[in-house]
């Protein structure tokens, strides 16, 4: 038996979690927000800073577990804002050098692959898609490959933007689903698939000049947005299922947790015969539970670090990473 914490701090969340035995004990995180304006990478590390400790003793609270039972520590070693992933980093390396513990490094978009393990799903599709991520994976030859991927910003990073522009806080993601649910008429938009990757920037410099226009109304802007994103994302990722082979698509990433995208990924894989599978909306967005998930599936392949020679990995893509435990 095995108790792995996990820490995360790659972007607006300082999370916790404990997992024993494939079973998540807890999952405690606090979220950087702001009322105007997007996600400021030092301001974010500084809460990062403030918040460390009270979630860290919360996790531990909640779950009752004493720092003399963890067998080691899990964190995100990247890809992330770096302000961010160093407050993760020295922080895990603290505590571990406190409990006398190994270390076990994390890729963050892996994390949200492995977690899908909890919904049942057994080789998939994932459709990754977060702030500062947006790729379709599979695993394939000893790495998680990427079939597809944005050629400019994630997903999220799109939202948050047109939901700054609008005058929305971050994170503007849920603001943009009510929004859109209040919206009806379809209004044209520019739609970017090129071959396996897709596109953004241009879509966002086009619903800018609409807003800018005032000949349009932002919920139905919301809608459009949503409808025609998503159907990229859909698209792509469905492709990766035929060429794959591949009869599962798993939903990751916290833009997975927009029920629309979910029913248009559902849709497409009732008309495939393939199987959708989502986490619920805690472990699809950032969390500390999915690192001590992975973090667990690795330690007990044997994959763990000492102290010295660690470092933060903001650039890692999620195909440099050998996949020894699978």
């Amino acid at each position: 038996m095995a108790i792995i914490l996990g820490v995360e701090s790659t972007a607006h969340t300082f999370g916790v979690g404990i997992v024993k035995n494939g079973k998540i004990l807890v999952n405690v995180k606090d979220t950087y927000t702001t009322e105007k304006g997007g996600i400021i990478p030092i301001e974010a590390a500084r809460h990062h800073e403030q918040k460390k400790y009270g979630v860290y003793e919360e996790a531990l609270r909640q779950s009752g577990t004493k720092e003399r039972d963890i067998d080691a520590i899990a964190f995100s070693q990247g890809p992330g804002l770096a302000p961010c992933l160093l407050v993760g980093m020295r922080f895990t390396k603290e505590i571990a050098e406190k409990l006398r513990v190994p270390i076990i490094p994390v890729n963050h978009c892996i994390a949200h692959i492995e977690i899908g393990r909890v919904t049942g799903a057994k080789d998939p599709v994932m459709l990754y898609a977060s702030g500062a991520n947006t790729q379709i994976i599979a695993y394939a030859a000893g790495k998680f490959r990427i079939f597809g991927e944005t050629l400019d910003v994630g997903v999220g990073n799109f939202i948050d933007s047109f939901a700054r522009y609008a005058g929305i806080g971050f994170p503007g993601g849920p603001r943009i689903q009510e929004m859109a649910e209040k919206g009806h008429a379809l209004i044209d938009l520019p739609y970017k698939v090129k071959g396996m990757d897709v596109a953004f920037s241009g879509i966002l410099t086009n619903l800018k000049q609409k807003i800018e226009s005032g000949k349009y109304n932002v919920n139905d802007l919301a809608y459009s947005l949503q409808e025609v994103v998503f159907a990229m994302l859909v698209e792509t990722a469905e492709r990766a299922m035929a060429h794959t082979g591949k009869k599962e698509l798993l939903l990751g990433g916290g833009v997975g947790c927009n029920k629309r995208l979910q029913e248009m990924c559902e849709i497409m894989c009732r008309e495939r015969g393939a199987k959708f599978f989502v986490p619920s909306n805690d472990l699809l967005t950032d969390n500390g539970s999915m690192i001590a998930y992975t973090g667990e599936i690795m330690f007990k392949s044997g994959i763990s670090e000492k102290i010295n020679g660690l470092d933060i990995k903001p650039r890692q893509r999620t195909d440099e990473v050998e996949v020894s435990w699978r």
